[in-house]
C-alpha cells in the first residue's frame, strides 16, 4: 500500500513526478481500467479516492489513485479523519495513492500526522532566484537527463534566462535537443542566448524598472511578459522575493547593522558576494520607501487570485510601485 504525498509550488515537477509513477507502476494496457486522477473541486474528491482506492486492479497486478490539489492537511473534518484513519492502514498491497497539494501540510492536523505515519512525503519547491547556484545545478542535472550537453557558461546562461520556471526549463531543454540533433558538441552561451527566451530575466528587469520608477519602461516589460505567457503569479512571486531581498537588506542596514554575514543571512542570500550589489541597487531608496511596495505587491497577488483580470490588474499595480519608488 505504498502512499506518496507530493507538495509545493513547483507545479510541473509535481506532474511529471507523478507521471513517473504512472508509467513505473502500470501496465498500459490496463492503463485505463487502473488509473484514476481525482481533482479536489468534486465534492466528494477524498471519499473517491479512498474507494477507488480499495478497489483490486483489473488484470495486472496494481491500481494508482491520484488525489490532485487535496485539502487534507489544511483542513479535515472529523468524520472524514475517522475514515482515513480506517481506510489507511487497510489499504491493499497492489494499490498506489498519491495525494498532491501547492500548500505546505500543516503539521498540527491530525489528518497530516497520519500521513506523516503511513506516507512517503516529498516536496517540490520552486527553487528561489536568488540561489543561482542551485538553479545552475538544476539545469545541468535536467540536462543530463534529456541528452543535452552544455558548456559551463552555457549552464549558467540557461539558468540565469529561465530562472526557477521548471516548466519552461523542461520545453527549453527539448529544444535545445532537437536544434542539436546527433551532434556531440556541447551548446554554448552564444547559442542559447539565440534560442532562449528571456522570461526570468525580464522580471528581474521589471523589479529594476519598478526600482527605479521607470514606468514605461516596466508597462513595457510587462506586455513582453504576458506575451510569452508567463503566468501573472509568477511575475509577482518574482517581484516579491526580489523586493523582500531589498527591504531586509535595507531595514537592516538602516538599524545599523554593519554585518555582512548578519545581512546576507537575513535576507537568506546563498551567495554573500551578492550582498554588495544588491546594497547598490537600493542605495538610493529609504526602507520606508521599500516597506510599502509589500503591501501593494500583496494586494497585487490576492487580486490576481481572486480572478482579476491579470493585464489591467498588473498595469494598474505596477505603476502604483513606480510611484512609490520614484
Amino acid at each position: 500500500m505504498p502512499i506518496y504525498l507530493y507538495w509545493g509550488e513547483d507545479d510541473f515537477a509535481i506532474a511529471q513526478a507523478a507521471t513517473a509513477l504512472h508509467r513505473q507502476l502500470l501496465d498500459p494496457v490496463w492503463s485505463s481500467f487502473n488509473y484514476d486522477k481525482i481533482t479536489a473541486d468534486q465534492p466528494t474528491a477524498i471519499m473517491q479516492a479512498l474507494n477507488q482506492s480499495m478497489t483490486p486492479p483489473f488484470g495486472a497486478a496494481h491500481r494508482f489513485v491520484w488525489l490532485a490539489e487535496t485539502s487534507l492537511c489544511q483542513r479535515c473534518p472529523e468524520s472524514l479523519l475517522t475514515e482515513l484513519e480506517r481506510t489507511l492502514p487497510e489499504l491493499p498491497e497492489t494499490t498506489t495513492l498519491l495525494l498532491t497539494m501547492s500548500s505546505k501540510p500543516d503539521s498540527r492536523l491530525k489528518s497530516t500526522k497520519l500521513l506523516q505515519k503511513h506516507a512517503t512525503i516529498q516536496e517540490f519547491g520552486l527553487i528561489p532566484t536568488w540561489k543561482t547556484d542551485l538553479l545552475v545545478k538544476q539545469v545541468k542535472q535536467l540536462a543530463q537527463e534529456t541528452g543535452v550537453k552544455l558548456t559551463p557558461h552555457g549552464a549558467e546562461l540557461l539558468a540565469e534566462l529561465v530562472g526557477n520556471d521548471t516548466r519552461q526549463l523542461h520545453s527549453e531543454l527539448e529544444k535545445l535537443r532537437l536544434y542539436v540533433g546527433n551532434s556531440k558538441q556541447p551548446l554554448d552561451e552564444t547559442v542559447i542566448a539565440t534560442l532562449v527566451t528571456a522570461s526570468s530575466q525580464s522580471t528581474i528587469q521589471l523589479a529594476a524598472a519598478i526600482r527605479q520608477g521607470q514606468t514605461a519602461q516596466a508597462l513595457d516589460l510587462i506586455a513582453d511578459l504576458l506575451r510569452q505567457n508567463e503566468p501573472a503569479l509568477r511575475i509577482v512571486s518574482s517581484l516579491v522575493t526580489q523586493f523582500r531581498t531589498w527591504v531586509w537588506i535595507k531595514v537592516m542596514r538602516e538599524a545599523g547593522e554593519r554585518s555582512e554575514q548578519a545581512i546576507a543571512q537575513a535576507a537568506e542570500l546563498r551567495n554573500p558576494k551578492r550582498l554588495y550589489f544588491l546594497q547598490k541597487e537600493v542605495e538610493s531608496l529609504s526602507a520606508h520607501t521599500l516597506l510599502q511596495t509589500l503591501p501593494l505587491l500583496l494586494e497585487l497577488e490576492a487580486s490576481l487570485k481572486r480572478g482579476a483580470d491579470e493585464r489591467l490588474t498588473l498595469q494598474t499595480k505596477i505603476i502604483e510601485l513606480c510611484e512609490v519608488c520614484r
